[in-house]
């Protein structure tokens, strides 16, 4: 039985790419470091942002699977971009690209806009808290 219940209340506008809350029952409680391009080399890779996307939410995914959790534990997930504008234009590619890898669930999410990332090549971040059965 999944921990996590996905609550979109009808009086909010109706949610794409998030879930408005996810409650989480039991559990154990995984906190995700937040994740960039790097590659195995701990390069930045990727010149766009929707590769870097790309890279960094594999990144988070194995850091995920590796602590025994698959993508559907995701309670939250936090977006650090340095580029707002340019994460909104690429909106519905970043949305098929977290299908792909991530499946139809959504967690609770926010995008934040940053100056800098500690990675200063890096366009986007994320991190994220799951719950395991």
């Amino acid at each position: 039985m999944n921990p996590l219940t996905r609550i979109n209340p009808t009086e909010l506008a109706p949610p794409t790419g998030f879930s408005h809350a996810v409650a989480a029952t039991g559990g154990r409680l995984v906190f995700l470091a937040g994740q960039t391009a790097l590659d195995g080399d701990g390069k930045v890779v990727g010149a766009t942002l929707p590769e870097q996307f790309e890279t960094a939410l594999g990144n988070l995914l194995t850091a995920l699977r590796a602590a025994g959790g698959s993508p559907a534990a995701l309670a939250r997930v936090t977006v650090y971009a340095t580029d707002v504008a340019d994460y909104r234009s690429h909106a519905p590619e970043l949305g098929r690209i977290w299908h792909r890898l991530a499946g139809r669930e959504y967690p609770a999410m926010a995008v934040i806009g940053a100056v800098r990332l500690w990675d200063e090549q890096a366009l986007v971040e994320l991190d994220g808290i799951a719950v395991l059965d």
